[in-house]
């Protein structure tokens, strides 16, 4: 019976669990409707703000790569900073954002079962996969800003192309 136990407690541990390929999916997803953001939006627009008090869509991206970048860096253990508010065009913006998404490519390609729990330093401490699911939840937050942007301005955000 102990014996029982035992294997079966070593075949749950080799088992892989899903919540690294759901927050993967989740991420692709918020990842293309980003860039086909980015790209959607012409580049005259890039300095679009709807109210004064608020960041043009130019700056909304910088924010969305700069953090995206410090998130999924640190995630991998080797945190940089990219510096996307510095930028103002929209090929250096979208040249970022395809970098910053490089990154956290290679982040959720090198998480695993046993790395997920290890702890980082992002923004205080957090673990690996905390700190994935971080950045995955504030794209998604930041690309419904930005949809209400291209909407301002005449275009149907990538999310609902299909509807």
């Amino acid at each position: 019976m102990i014996a029982y136990l035992f294997a079966g407690t070593c075949a749950i541990g080799q088992t892989s669990l899903p919540f690294i390929g759901e927050l993967k999916q989740f991420y692709t997803i918020r990842k293309g409707d980003l860039l086909k953001a980015a790209d959607r939006m012409p580049a005259e627009d890039y300095d679009f703000k709807p109210t004064p008090q608020v960041r043009t869509f130019s700056q909304l991206l910088a924010h969305i790569i700069d953090a995206q970048m410090g998130f999924c860096s640190a995630a991998k253990g080797e945190p940089r900073k990219i510096n996307a508010a510095s930028k103002n065009s929209k090929a250096d913006l979208v040249a970022a954002l395809k970098e910053s998404f490089d990154e956290c490519d290679s982040a959720f390609a090198l998480m695993t079962d046993s790395t997920a729990a290890q702890m980082v330093k992002a923004g205080g401490e957090r673990s690996k996969l905390g700190t994935l699911l971080y950045a995955t939840l504030h794209d998604n937050e930041e690309y419904g800003y930005l949809a209400m942007y291209l909407r301002l301005k005449g275009f149907v955000p990538p999310s609902t192309d299909s509807r």
